[in-house]
């Protein structure tokens, strides 16, 4: 009776606690426009860090369709199945991720990162940064 209870009350309380982190899949939400353009699919890398790759595109546009902006081995690339995240790591201490960067596959600029889960961990809040300057889009949780 002991190990059901302790079973049960370990699956009720893992999922709750795998939510405070950026690892899943993400509705990538425009900061300009608030429309969703992208599901991101956000993964341990295996190195004690977490990377992300654009694993669906939910716009349909005439813009191109790969990276010709890119200026590292990404250039030329199609944008879809692209590494746009790299190397985010856990802050000691804090349901913060950073360390690692971010890239903007409209613009080709690569930004030094800081994840924060939100809400539970129902959103994302994803900060780039360049210097002093800083842009931030909150991203919502597909699973």
């Amino acid at each position: 009776m002991k190990k059901t209870l302790i079973s049960l009350l370990a699956t009720l309380a893992l999922p709750a606690l795998a939510q405070m982190t950026p690892a899943g899949v993400w509705r990538s939400i425009d900061d300009g426009t608030g429309e969703a353009k992208a599901e991101i699919s956000i993964k341990d890398n295996g190195k004690g860090g977490l990377n992300g790759v654009v694993a669906r595109s939910l716009i349909s546009s005439s813009k191109e369709p790969n990276c010709s902006l890119c200026t590292d081995d990404r250039k030329d690339k199609p944008k879809v199945g692209m590494e746009i995240i790299r190397d985010a790591v856990k802050a000691s201490g804090e349901e913060v991720w950073e360390g690692g960067t971010i890239l903007d596959p409209e613009n080709g600029k690569v930004y030094k990162l800081r994840l924060v889960p939100v809400e539970g961990g129902k959103r994302l809040q994803v900060r780039g940064y360049i210097g002093p300057f800083y842009r931030t889009q909150t991203w919502q949780r597909v699973q």
